[in-house]
């Protein structure tokens, strides 16, 4: 187990090494950025489906999937120990009505390990949680460059997490999120005289956010055979809304175009109020149930609503956007043509598809930002070192080009690792 663990780590710090900024999207300009984690990639490739438990594969939306029974099938031992790393590749098109440009980003995703105490499931991790990357410019009347902004960070998630089975049929769970990173905002103005020749010295505004804070997801799971072969599973969660402290920081500067030097000087933001701030985020809600035959196929869906209109950050009041609650449906579900086979390795493979319908809950120019996802993905029992690997790949459309807007076609290529291993186990044979 140690040596699997040990090639676990060397993947991670390959993905990490290779990894560039974790978004390239416009739209992370507002708010905490663009939402990076949407599920594990089994999840993934239905759609972002998290109502389905399983014993080899770690649920990140629902706490509850945490706890279970020992496992008849297999002369009732203990549930496996589960361990999983997973990054992506990101390759997007922007568009506007007069331009094109392309982007890709590769990105380590998330990091966990599950293990079982009894009826007791216990989880920790760490999850990129929202990415903030992009470049931008606005031009005057005269087509002359105006304004230049950039900015980078996000947000992280480190989780702990607890299920326990209260009966055959329902488990609960609740998991706690220690969330921090730092957002960071550049704006450079560019100045021109009257003939629309660039002045000797332009502006310079850089914003910094230290963000930290507590929340908590509470989950639900109802699983039950209701015929011979069908089975029924059922999810919530509920985050409440929380506050992140926000520690923040303002410089203004001039720069010398021609000798490059620069004057800075410290916004005094305690005077305002603004040195330490409260980023509100919402509370959110998912509900969904699926039907299907254990280690067969599986069909299901989602639904998920945040009250986006409540987040709110005194530093960042006036960033020409607005926000509305956000939704999501998640429709998915797998097949798997033989679980048990041990000639033909294909046929134990899982075959994963779904889609997602989401209103993210950001509002541009009275245009609400919609994004929309059809998911592939299967996952593939690889042996020796790890239990299985997990692909998915993802097609999609964030925004529009209406109100001057940018329209992303994205793809999305997913990778992930999983172990299964039962530690603790008293030899049966001397």
């Amino acid at each position: 187990m140690i040596k699997k663990l040990v090639l676990v780590f060397i993947a991670v710090f390959a993905i990490q090494s290779y990894a560039q900024e974790g978004s390239a999207s416009p739209y992370s300009f507002y708010g905490i950025g663009s939402l990076k984690f949407k599920g594990s990639v089994e999840t993934r490739s239905m759609g972002g489906l998290g109502v389905y438990k399983d014993s080899i594969h770690i649920n990140f939306q629902n706490p509850a999937t945490y706890g279970g029974n020992n496992l008849e099938t297999f002369n009732n031992e203990s549930r496996p120990v589960k361990f999983t790393v997973g990054g992506s590749h990101t390759s997007t098109k922007l568009s506007t009505d007069d331009s094109n440009a392309k982007t890709n980003s590769t990105t380590f995703d998330y990091l966990a390990l599950a293990f079982p105490v009894g009826k007791f499931g216990f989880g920790f991790g760490l999850i990129p949680y929202s990415s903030v990357g992009y470049e931008l410019e606005t031009r005057d009347n005269a087509d002359n460059v105006d304004y230049r902004y950039s900015g980078e960070g996000g947000l992280n998630k480190a989780f702990l997490s607890m299920g326990y089975q209260i009966s055959n049929s329902f488990s609960v769970g609740v998991a706690m999120d220690y969330d921090f990173g730092n957002i960071q905002n550049n704006t450079l103005n560019v100045l021109y005289n009257e003939d629309g020749e660039p002045l000797q010295y332009y502006t310079e505004e850089n914003n910094r956010s230290d963000l930290s804070g507590l929340n908590f997801n509470i989950g639900l799971h109802y699983q039950k055979m209701i015929s011979p072969k069908l089975e029924l599973q059922s999810s919530f969660t509920y985050a409440p809304q929380v506050n992140l402290t926000s520690q923040n920081e303002r410089t203004i500067s001039t720069i010398d175009v021609n000798s490059g030097q620069t004057n800075q000087i410290e916004v005094d933001l305690k005077a305002n109020n603004l040195k330490e701030t409260e980023l509100t985020l919402p509370s959110k809600l998912s509900i969904g149930s699926g039907i299907g035959q254990p280690r067969k196929w599986f069909a299901g869906v989602e639904y998920t609503t945040q009250n986006t209109s409540e987040f709110f950050n005194p530093l960042y009041e006036n960033v020409g956007a607005t926000f509305e609650d956000a939704t999501k449906i998640s429709l998915g579900g797998f097949y798997i043509p033989e679980y048990n086979s041990f000639s033909d390795g294909w046929k134990r493979v899982t075959y994963r598809a779904g889609m997602r319908f989401e209103n993210t809950g950001l509002v541009i120019n009275n245009q609400s930002i919609k994004e929309f996802g059809m998911s592939f993905g299967v996952g593939i029992p690889v042996g020796v070192w790890f239990s299985n690997a997990n692909l998915g790949l993802e097609f999609g459309q964030r925004g529009t080009t209406n109100a001057n807007l940018v329209k992303e076609n994205f793809i999305n290529f997913q990778l992930s690792l999983s172990l299964n291993d039962r530690w603790f186990t008293k030899k049966k044979y001397n």
